[in-house]
């Protein structure tokens, strides 16, 4: 099998991750999400069943609503989507968010663009995965600087929504809400538990030896670098043609 590349790796997990959604929302930046998500929808219709609905924000040929977020956000608290993924500047181990800033808020010395509707969807979506390519000591922290949407909530507050799993450069996290924390569930080619220790800033929970994130076979490699490309270029089409460069060179 040819060489497999690091975002397919990514991009095959998360179509793993979301196995039996119905519906899937993904953000208007979100390449490897939308992509794991076309790749499970394009499997399931290979097998002949039904693949899971789509929204990607900013899309034409993915997007179902006509008035942008106030619809995903309606859609979501009726319980109609079953999967969204976040991201942030910072993370910490309870699965908390920070999309403001860094440092000291309000007088942040690092601004980001906002929390958005992030705590809205964290508490109504069941199946937020938090993802997020970079992985290191500055995005990883022991504590956000500020809490955008948090990843647990106090007895006694009712939420049917947070994070089931961090997937990340370097491997793979499952979430548990009930200690709550993070736990190493596989890591990528390429990296080892040593270092993905070093740039996490958290503590989380692992086995002495952790498992290898699994690898597409080939039937899954050339449904993604066919099918699913060509469907991702509609909306991201400076992230399939960068993929596609890199296979070039992989296959020259």
């Amino acid at each position: 099998m040819a060489e497999v590349l690091p975002r397919e790796v990514l991009i095959c997990t998360i179509a793993r991750l979301l196995d039996g959604v119905r519906h899937v929302a993904v953000g208007a930046s979100s390449p490897i999400p939308a992509a794991g998500a076309m790749l499970l929808r394009a499997m399931k219709e290979a097998e002949g069943a039904v693949g899971p609905r789509i929204s990607i924000l900013g899309s034409v040929e993915h997007n179902f609503f006509t008035n942008g977020s106030a619809e995903l956000f309606d859609c979501a608290g009726q319980g109609r989507i079953d999967a969204f993924f976040l991201g942030g500047g910072q993370i910490d181990g309870f699965g908390n968010v920070n999309l403001v800033g860094a440092g000291d808020y309000p007088r942040s010395s690092v601004r980001w663009p906002g929390s958005f509707g992030s705590a809205y969807l964290y508490f109504v979506v069941p199946r937020v995965i938090l993802f997020r390519e970079e992985h290191t000591p500055r995005v990883f922290v022991e504590k956000v600087d500020f809490i955008s949407a948090p990843g647990v909530s106090p007895d006694g507050v009712f939420r049917s929504g947070g994070p089931i799993a961090l997937l990340t450069g370097k491997g793979l996290f499952r979430f548990d809400k009930t200690r709550p924390g993070f736990e190493l569930e596989s890591v990528h080619p390429g990296h080892d538990l040593a270092e993905i220790k070093e740039a996490t800033g958290f503590r989380f929970a692992h086995d002495a030896q952790p498992r290898q994130t699994a690898l597409p076979d080939r039937a899954t490699l050339d449904l993604l670098r066919s099918r699913v490309f060509d469907e991702l270029a509609e909306t991201y089409p400076e992230f399939a043609a960068q993929m596609r460069r890199e296979l070039g060179t992989v296959d020259a």
